[in-house]
C-alpha cells in the first residue's frame, strides 16, 4: 500500500475501500459481512463507504472471513484501522461543527489538491482574518464562539501556508465587489488575496462579469488525494448540508465545468490586476 493519507477521515476511506475489494475477491454479498460481525447490511455499506468509525474486532472478523491470514497483511490493516479512529485535530471544535462539515475538514486536510469555484464569498482558505470576522457576524454567534470559528478557519489554512496542499481558486467578480464587514475589511482582504497569488502552490483566476456564460449554478470544490484508493471527491456546501459526490460520471461532469470556468475567466495575471483595480476603488 502507497503511503496512507492523514486524517482520519481519509483513513475510514481507503480501510473502507480494501475491505470492499476483500469482500468482493470472496464473491461474498454485504449480508455474509454483515452476519460475521452481527451488525446490518447498512452498518457494513457505512463502513465500505468510510462514513463511520470502525471496531478493530469487527476487522479482524472480517479479515478472517475474507480468508486473510497473512500476518503482516492482517496486521497492516488492523493498523489503518487503528489510525482511521484517532481523533482530527478538528474534534476540538466538534460542538461548532455538525457532522457533514466535519466531514469536508478531514478530506480537506488530507487532500493533495483542492479546485475550487466561489460565487459568494472569498474561499475559506484564502480569508483574511477580518474578512472571516465579518462572515462569522453574519451567523449572529455569541462572540466567544464566533472568535473560535475563526482560529477554526486560520488553522484549516495552515496546510496551505506550508505549502502542503496546492489551490486552484476560481472566483466570480461578484464575490470581490460584494462588501463584506466594513471597507476596510474588504481592502485588507483583497490585498490578502493579490499577497496569496503570488504563491507558487495557487492559481487564483476571476470570473469578470464580460465573460461567457456557463453551467455552473453554484460555487463547489473538487478534492483530489495522493492515495490511489482515494478518487476525487466533488463537494457542494448547502445552507444546512452539503453534497459528497464520487461517482465517476459525476465527477467528470463536475470537472468539465471547472476547465470551461478556468477558460472563460481571466488569466492569473490578468486576475491580479483585476483585484488591484477592485481594491483601489474599495
Amino acid at each position: 500500500m502507497a503511503d496512507a493519507p492523514s486524517g482520519p477521515t481519509a483513513l475510514r476511506i481507503v480501510l473502507g475501500t480494501q475491505l470492499r475489494r476483500l469482500r468482493e475477491a470472496r464473491g461474498m454479498r454485504p449480508a455474509d459481512a454483515a452476519r460475521a460481525i452481527r451488525a446490518t447490511d447498512s452498518k457494513i455499506s457505512r463502513l465500505e463507504l468510510g462514513r463511520s468509525a470502525v471496531r478493530e474486532i469487527d476487522v479482524v472478523d472480517l479479515l478472517t472471513l475474507y480468508g486473510v491470514t497473512d500476518h503482516a497483511e492482517r496486521e497492516q490493516v488492523l493498523a489503518l484501522a487503528a489510525r482511521s479512529n484517532e481523533p482530527g485535530w478538528w474534534h476540538r471544535y466538534n460542538d461548532l461543527l455538525p457532522d457533514w462539515l466535519q466531514s469536508y475538514i478531514g478530506l480537506e486536510q488530507a487532500a493533495q489538491s483542492i479546485r475550487t469555484y466561489e460565487t459568494q464569498f472569498v474561499p475559506g482558505l484564502l480569508q483574511s482574518e477580518g474578512y472571516a470576522s465579518a462572515i462569522m457576524a453574519l451567523g449572529d454567534f455569541p462572540p466567544e464562539e464566533m472568535e473560535q470559528r475563526v482560529a477554526l478557519r486560520k488553522e484549516r489554512q495552515r496546510r496551505f501556508l506550508e505549502g502542503d496542499l496546492w489551490l486552484w481558486a476560481v472566483i466570480d467578480e461578484a464575490v470581490l465587489r460584494r462588501g463584506v464587514g466594513d471597507p476596510r475589511a474588504m481592502r485588507d482582504q483583497l490585498g490578502y488575496l493579490l499577497e496569496m497569488s503570488e504563491r507558487p502552490n495557487l492559481t487564483l483566476q476571476v470570473t469578470p462579469f464580460n465573460s461567457a456564460g456557463h453551467a455552473a449554478l453554484t460555487g463547489f470544490s473538487i478534492l483530489r488525494f495522493s492515495e490511489p484508493d482515494l478518487t476525487d471527491i466533488v463537494y457542494v456546501e448547502h445552507l444546512t448540508s452539503a453534497l459528497y459526490l464520487d461517482k465517476r460520471a459525476d465527477v467528470d461532469a463536475y470537472l468539465l465545468a471547472m476547465e470551461r470556468l478556468a477558460v472563460i475567466s481571466a488569466p492569473p495575471a490578468d486576475s491580479a490586476g483585476l483585484i488591484q483595480a477592485i481594491r483601489a476603488a474599495t
